[in-house]
């Protein structure tokens, strides 16, 4: 005989069984039987100030540590806060999902409490949204959603768990492991030979891959292929497309290139969507991806010219391409160096900028001195969150481990991902570069990283305004003509301070590393606040802009 327990028990063994070590959270009515079933399953509850933040830690988590990352939130405004964040998981790729309570569907019609159509306001943000109908089904529903985000192209999933599926009996009978594991979607070897022969024929090949391909497995993996093959891979996951200061002046070079693959890079608008000038008239497309819609999207942008397409997860395409590279490795190429030194320009002077403001800093002189902390540890994590100042970073700072608010271009989830980088990377340095409108966003998760003992430095970089709004206005309209994007000069220090952190105010150059040295050894979640002086984000390929 089939014994039963809650579905809430049922929920949280199923968690379990897909591996799920951790949970981010925001407590509330609905999910309070959870909280209980966790209790018995050894799931550790990381209880958050916001329910946006709880995603953007599940986020963090999904990139940097390749499981699903899983946030639970009340029903109602618990998830309406919460969907907010999952477009920056969606265009990250990011192997979400978001449960969520939710009324009791024996309710529903009547004026429940919190009603809400919550499956259909996190629809457009997700790969799947789909509510439970009884407490049986729970169990499956989530295995269905985990087995979604992680399959093809990884992104979000939601779950909505009404009060009375949560609370109601269910069967004990789980699934089995294999439930919770991403569709299989190789990439065969006969059409990663015939993509490879189709570059190896161009005179300028490049392969571009998307944001899903930017962790440090796969980058490690996508510079195996670019190594064997001695084609250009170039990675994009910033809303500015080409413009991105982290890809130095490699624009003009990809006007040249002759045949592109898209290996999980969507054609969009940071392609400029494949047309001239962006790419040469006469360039013809690759593209492997693991969402046909994708390919279609490609097919209607660039018509012909997409010469081949195939259906497969990225990462596995290219360990496969690295593979079947590898068994030929090609001679080495002028036109690989060409486009690696591209990427690698800097402008000459940079170690030497100085602010023109006193008691203010440029960005470089903020920045450069960090590089020292992140070489220290094999497994250091840098985050970049937040406009110009992030932009000055990405062109800048290197490390093993990068995060970033991503395609999304949506800013404010610096703070969470670092107490989630923590978490990810216990023992590694964890800088995370925002400026001083992201840090508004979640000051108070500082409280969160007190709590569960959570060190990390966040280098605010304060110039006292929405800086990336003010260039747009002053470019586009004039000096006479920039207004509504002040802030304050506030002392974030100290706001980290009154949360139980660490914090240091920081006016002039020679004290950004000591200061960043005393937060790593307060042990303390600390906030560095810089005096910035405000500056564009750099530019180095004329005419490429976002």
């Amino acid at each position: 005989m089939t014994s039963r327990h809650r579905g809430a028990d049922a929920l949280v063994r199923a968690l379990a069984r897909a591996g799920i070590r951790r949970v981010f959270t925001l407590s509330g009515n609905h999910i309070m039987s959870v909280f209980d079933a966790a209790l018995d399953a050894g799931i550790a509850l990381v209880h958050t100030r916001h329910e946006a933040a709880a995603v953007f830690m599940a986020d963090a988590w999904g990139r940097l540590t390749g499981e699903p990352g899983i946030a639970l939130v009340t029903g109602g405004p618990g998830h309406a806060n919460a969907v907010g964040a999952l477009y920056t998981a969606a265009m990250a790729e990011s192997p979400v999902v978001l449960l969520s309570g939710h009324a009791p569907n024996g309710q529903l019609g009547t004026g429940a409490f919190q009603e809400m159509r919550q499956a259909e306001i996190a629809a457009p943000l997700t790969k799947l949204a789909l509510t439970s109908a009884s407490a049986d089904d729970i169990a499956r529903d989530l295995g269905r959603a985990i087995r979604t985000a992680r399959s093809g192209r990884s992104g979000p999933v939601h779950l909505s768990l009404p009060t009375d599926c949560l609370d109601g009996e269910a069967e004990d009978n789980l699934p089995g492991a294999e439930v919770f594991l991403p569709d299989p979607m190789a990439l065969d070897a006969a059409t990663a030979d015939a993509m490879l022969e189709r570059l190896r024929r161009a005179r300028r090949p490049v392969i571009l891959v998307g944001p899903g391909l930017m962790s440090r497995k796969a980058r490690e993996a996508t510079a195996m292929l670019e190594h064997v093959a001695q084609i250009p891979v170039i990675g994009m996951e910033s809303p500015r497309g080409l413009a991105d200061s982290s890809l130095g002046a490699v624009a003009p070079l990809l006007a040249q290139a002759d045949c592109v693959l898209l290996l999980g890079k969507r054609l969009d608008y940071t392609l400029k969507f494949g047309r001239p000038p962006t790419f040469d008239a006469a360039c013809a497309f690759l593209q492997i991806d693991g969402d046909t819609e994708e390919i279609a999207r490609s097919r209607s942008a660039v018509g012909a010219r997409l010469g081949a397409s195939a259906l497969a997860q990225p990462l596995a395409a290219a360990e496969t391409l690295a593979r079947r590279a590898s068994a030929a490795p090609a001679a080495k190429s002028a036109w690989l160096d060409d486009v690696r030194a591209a990427l690698a320009f800097r402008p000459d002077g940079w170690a030497a900028a100085t602010s023109r403001q006193s008691g203010r800093l440029h960005p470089l002189e903020a920045l450069l001195p960090l590089q020292a902390v992140l070489d220290e540890h094999p497994d250091s994590v840098l985050i970049l969150d937040g406009g110009e100042f992030a932009q000055w970073a990405q062109a800048c700072l290197s490390a093993p481990n990068r995060l970033s608010n991503g395609v999304a271009g949506a800013i404010g989830a610096g703070l969470p991902f670092a107490v989630a980088a923590r978490l990810a990377k216990p023992d590694a340095p964890v800088i995370a570069i925002m400026g001083d409108g992201t840090f508004g966003f979640h000051p108070a998760e500082i409280d969160t990283a007190v709590r569960y003992g959570l060190p990390f430095v966040a280098i605010v970089g304060n110039d006292a305004r929405w800086n990336a709004e003010y260039q747009i206005q002053l470019r586009d309209y004039g000096p006479n003509r920039v207004g509504g994007c002040e802030l304050l000069p506030t002392r974030y220090d100290r706001v980290a301070q009154a949360f139980g952190g660490y914090g240091e105010l920081v006016t002039s150059a020679d004290e950004i590393l000591p200061a960043v040295r005393r937060a790593i050894a307060s042990g303390l979640p600390a906030c560095i606040n810089v005096m910035l002086e405000g500056q564009a984000a750099p530019s180095f390929a004329p005419g490429v802009s976002m």
